[in-house]
């Protein structure tokens, strides 16, 4: 390795991708972020160390939050090939752990990134912009191709669900010669790839670019089939060799408050799925999809979705959007409790804050606030959400809980209250009809890394058995456990 590479950390400092401006990208529904050269992707990529053990792929879970790469992606191989200008290399080492990279490098939030040790004590390398690259170049120079196996096993795999996880899961028994069918209720395959992350994260072009691949490679998608209703399960266990349950936590958590019943309460995934398939459909022009339109909205939850709701409420032209939030105002640096590698809870301006921020000039969250009530019109329609709000105390327990401030009581009108408080688990018609059994947080049953339900030939992977959780899992989630439906069906696997 040259001196150059060897000191570039010290040299370079860290180019985070560019973004359109905020005025601007509110104007369609385009992605926000703007490529890097290829000289910067070179500077940036020579900025990795070399360290002695890369954290950045070790994939593991501290103090509940995620570190490193669940994938495993050869992080630190990549950025030097990219460093020497061998791109299609770096994409052969990215393919040989990451089936979708072009879903990673876009909305990954790049645990990566916070285990990188150049973070430590500076920025830590632009990881996921490099990953991002890789592939977007991959696909313009034609080294994205269909894999048709050599040879067939004679085994049907039926895959119920088509998110990341359903995806990641059928491209691997693919490629090993199995005949797989994916099952998908909705009119379209990607599941959160396609309904539930909006556009200007990743435009559906993207997802669909990978769902033709696989077509391609021999995977049939069955959209429009709900499993259970539109299809017995005992006709699917009986057809095929194998069934594997990628059905996701689709079972959003509600806000049992006085007033719920009235008009204009919605879940954020209906919110984005509708928009999405009316975006598809007819760029808007139809109409067929809640409109934030001249409305005073109201995002109740923090999170990626709450932050989705936010940036489509501001493209929709909302009147107003506020985001309540009751946890704590995180610090602007690490706190002591939060070391390197852990995940940095850390305050930062996501997209569709910045967006909100440059149309009505102040960050739309409001942290520290407990609703209480929704309040209605003469029609039966919401006009309004009551809160108050809250100070969090530590308890004798060791654990965290906040308590109401007495005289903190407001009233903010709204027209439209959009939920983005999470996932409570799996829904439960399938599983009930499958018995398979579950577990404490109503998740399919199946341990780690085996992925094997108590039904004989039946196993399941991603959000559906680890709960909410992120992209990168459940495509990690995907291949093991084709590898252990291989397995199963084969006596060995040669999957990893």
């Amino acid at each position: 390795m040259s001196n150059e590479k060897a000191t570039g950390f010290l040299t370079f400092n860290r180019q985070n991708l560019p973004e359109r401006p905020p005025q601007e990208r509110i104007k369609d529904w385009k992605e926000m972020y703007i490529p890097l050269p290829m000289a910067e992707l070179q500077q940036q990529g020579q900025r990795c160390m070399d360290c002695g053990i890369p954290f950045c792929h070790t994939g593991e879970t501290l103090n509940n939050m995620t570190s490193g790469c669940p994938l495993n992606n050869l992080i630190p191989e990549w950025n030097d090939l990219i460093y020497r200008g061998l791109w299609k290399e770096a994409y052969e080492r990215l393919d040989k752990t990451n089936n979708f990279p072009e879903f990673t490098g876009r909305v990954c939030p790049a645990p990566c990134e916070s285990a990188c040790v150049l973070g430590i004590n500076a920025d830590p390398v632009t990881i996921k912009s490099i990953e991002n690259a890789i592939i977007d170049r991959a696909f313009e120079e034609g080294w994205v191709q269909p894999f048709v196996p050599k040879k067939q096993t004679g085994n049907k795999v039926a895959v119920i669900g088509s998110g990341p996880a359903g995806l990641a899961c059928a491209d691997q028994l693919n490629k090993v010669g199995h005949k797989v069918t994916v099952f998908e209720r909705a009119p379209r395959p990607g599941g959160l790839m396609t309904y539930g992350i909006p556009n200007m994260k990743i435009e559906k072009e993207t997802v669909f670019r990978r769902i033709r691949l696989m077509e391609e490679s021999g995977i049939e998608f069955l959209c429009n089939t709900n499993v259970g209703v539109d299809i017995e399960v005992e006709t699917l266990q009986r057809d095929f060799d194998a069934v594997v349950l990628c059905g996701g936590a689709t079972n959003a958590n509600n806000l049992p408050l006085p007033g719920r019943d009235l008009g204009g309460i919605y879940f954020a995934v209906d919110y984005l799925s509708q928009t999405t398939e009316s975006l598809i459909q007819s760029n808007l022009a139809n109409n067929n999809y809640l409109s934030a339109k001249g409305k005073d909205v109201i995002v109740i939850g923090g999170g990626d979705t709450g932050t989705d709701c936010v940036g489509t409420a501001v493209r929709h032209g909302c009147r107003s959007v506020t985001q309540f939030e009751i946890v704590e105002q995180p610090a602007s640096e690490r706190p002591a409790d939060n070391p390197w590698p852990e995940w940095p809870r850390i305050l930062k301006l996501d997209y569709g804050q910045k967006e909100a921020k440059a149309l009505y000039g102040e960050d739309p969250r409001q942290f520290s606030i407990l609703t209480t009530e929704f309040v209605g019109d003469e029609n039966g329609q919401l006009a309004a959400i009551k809160t108050v709000d809250v100070v969090w105390r530590d308890d004798p327990h060791g654990g965290h809980r906040f308590d109401k401030i007495p005289g903190s009581e407001r009233e903010w009108p709204a027209q439209l209250v959009l939920l983005a408080i999470g996932f409570r688990g799996p829904e439960n018609p399938l599983l009930d009809a499958l018995n398979v059994e579950r577990d404490a947080r109503s998740n399919a049953k199946a341990e780690f890394d085996e992925y094997v339900t108590n039904i004989d030939g039946v196993f399941t992977a991603g959000d559906m058995r680890r709960g909410q959780s992120l992209v990168v899992w459940a495509i990690r989630e995907g291949r093991g456990a084709a590898r252990e439906v291989d397995r199963y069906l084969m006596g060995e696997t040669d999957l990893p």
